[in-house]
C-alpha cells in the first residue's frame, strides 16, 4: 500500500485528504485497526521518532503521550514506586512491574494527565498484554508501536467499539535524507534533522559545578530528544527517566519555562500524601478525578465545593490542601533536569527553574547574556553544559 485516503485534513472542510508514498514506494505502515485521520498521523509518525531515538540512546524501552504534535510526555521503563503507581492511577494493573514497556507509558501519560486526554500513544517496543491493559482504561485516540501481541491486539482493538486506531510501523524503515512540505502552494526542502542526541553533549560544562551523575544526564537525554519533537520554543523538564513537564510553541522562552515548570510543580504536588490520600466519589472516572485534583489544588477549592457540592465528588470531605504548604512541599524538591530547545536568553529561565527542583541544564548557549546565565546558575549551584545545537521543531 502506497497512499491511504483520509477522511478530511485537519479540519471537516479541508478535502481532499490523504497520505501517500512518492515514486510508489510503499507505506512502512500497516492500519490494524480503525481509521485514523491527518492529525493522527502527523502524532503517530512525529510521536514514533521520538520514542525509537531515546530507545536507540538510552536502550531502554519508551513511551510517549501525544496531543497535537508535540508530546505531553516521555518515558523510559523504569519500575514505579507505590506513590508514583498511585499517583498515575496504575496501583491496580497485574504485572505491571514485570512490564518495563508498561512503566514507560503509564509514566508517560501520568505526568500531565489532563493534557494527555484523548492522546496518541507511540511505543519503541512490541506492545505488551500489560501496557494495553493500562491504554484500554484511557481516553485515546490511537497509537503505534513496531508490533503488537495477539493478546494485546485483541484488548486494544475492543476499544471504541472495534473502532480504535492501531497503527504498526516497520522498525527498519529509513526515510530519504531530505524531506519536503508545502505551504500556501511553495513547497519548502530541507535536509532531516538526524543530529544524534547522546552524553558527547553534555561535555561542555560551563558552570562552577561539573558534576552531572548519570542518572541526571538519562535525564537530560530524555528530555533533549522530547525537545527535538516538540512544536517550538520549547522547554522540558525531566526527572526520573521521564518528560515532567513540557512547554511547547511558545513566543517566548520564559513563557516555556514557565508553563513546562508549573506542570513539572503539578506532577510532584500530585505525590503529595494529602493529594494521595483523597477518597473520590465512587461514580467518578479517571478524568473527573484529574479535575477534581486541580481543583483541589487550586486557590479557590473552598468556593468551589461549597457545603454540599463536595458530595459529588469525594466520599469524605477533603482537607484544605494551602498554596502556602503545597510551596513548601515543592521547595524541598532537587535533581530536576532542564532542556531548552534554543538559548536562554536571560537569567529569569534560572530563576524560575530554581522554583521548580533544577539542579541540571541542558541549552546550546550562544546568547550574548550567556554570562548572566551562569551566573544565574551558579547562584543556585546547578550543572549546565552548553550543548551547541539547536533543536527547533515546526
Amino acid at each position: 500500500m502506497n497512499e491511504f485516503q483520509l477522511k478530511y485534513g485537519c479540519n471537516p472542510n479541508q478535502k481532499p485528504a490523504r497520505i501517500f508514498m512518492e515514486n510508489a514506494a510503499e507505506l512502512p505502515i500497516e492500519i490494524l485497526c480503525g481509521k485514523p485521520g491527518y492529525i493522527n498521523f502527523l502524532d503517530a509518525l512525529n510521536s514514533w521518532q521520538l520514542v525509537k531515538e531515546i530507545k536507540d540512546a538510552l536502550g531502554m524501552p519508551a513511551a510517549t503521550s501525544f496531543k497535537h504534535v508535540s508530546p505531553t510526555s516521555a518515558s523510559v521503563g523504569l519500575p514505579l514506586s507505590d506513590t508514583l503507581k498511585k499517583a498515575c492511577f496504575v496501583e491496580d494493573i497485574e504485572g505491571l512491574d514485570d512490564s518495563p514497556l508498561a512503566c514507560a507509558y503509564a509514566r508517560a501519560r501520568g505526568t500531565d494527565r489532563m493534557s494527555s486526554f484523548g492522546d496518541w500513544i507511540a511505543l519503541s517496543d512490541t506492545c505488551d498484554a500489560v501496557t494495553a491493559s493500562i491504554i484500554k482504561h484511557e481516553v485515546s485516540d490511537g497509537i503505534i508501536a513496531p508490533g503488537y501481541t495477539p493478546e494485546a491486539l485483541e484488548i486494544l482493538a475492543s476499544k471504541r467499539k472495534g473502532n480504535y486506531n492501531i497503527v504498526k510501523i516497520d522498525p527498519s524503515y529509513v526515510p530519504d535524507p531530505i524531506e519536503r512540505k508545502q505551504v500556501f502552494g511553495i513547497t519548502f526542502e530541507q535536509g532531516r534533522n538526524e543530529f544524534k542526541i547522546d552524553n558527547s553533549l553534555l561535555e561542555n560544562i560551563v558552570t562552577d559545578n561539573k558534576d552531572i551523575p548519570d542518572s541526571a544526564k538519562r535525564d537530560l537525554i530524555i528530555s533533549l530528544i522530547t525537545l527535538k519533537y516538540t512544536q517550538s520554543n520549547s522547554v522540558c523538564y525531566a526527572y526520573d527517566g521521564q518528560a515532567i513537564g513540557v512547554g511547547a510553541g511558545q513566543q517566548s522562552r520564559i513563557l516555556c519555562t514557565r508553563l513546562a515548570g508549573n506542570k513539572a510543580d503539578f506532577w510532584h504536588i500530585r505525590q503529595h500524601p494529602k493529594v494521595l490520600g483523597l477518597e473520590f466519589a465512587p461514580t467518578l472516572g479517571k478524568p473527573e478525578r484529574d479535575n477534581c485534583i486541580d481543583i483541589y489544588c487550586s486557590d479557590n477549592f473552598e468556593d468551589v465545593i461549597g457545603d454540599n457540592v463536595w458530595q459529588q465528588y469525594f466520599a469524605v470531605r477533603p482537607e484544605p490542601f494551602t498554596k502556602e504548604e503545597q510551596k513548601a512541599y515543592l521547595a524541598t524538591i532537587k535533581g530536576v533536569s532542564l532542556g531548552s530547545d534554543a538559548f536562554f536568553p536571560f537569567g529569569d529561565n534560572i530563576e524560575r527553574a530554581a522554583q521548580s527542583g533544577v539542579s541540571y541544564v541542558a541549552q546550546p548557549g550562544g546568547s550574548v547574556r550567556d554570562d548572566n546565565v551562569i551566573e544565574a546558575c551558579n547562584k543556585y549551584g546547578m550543572a549546565m553544559a552548553f550543548t551547541g545545537m539547536r533543536l527547533f521543531h515546526h
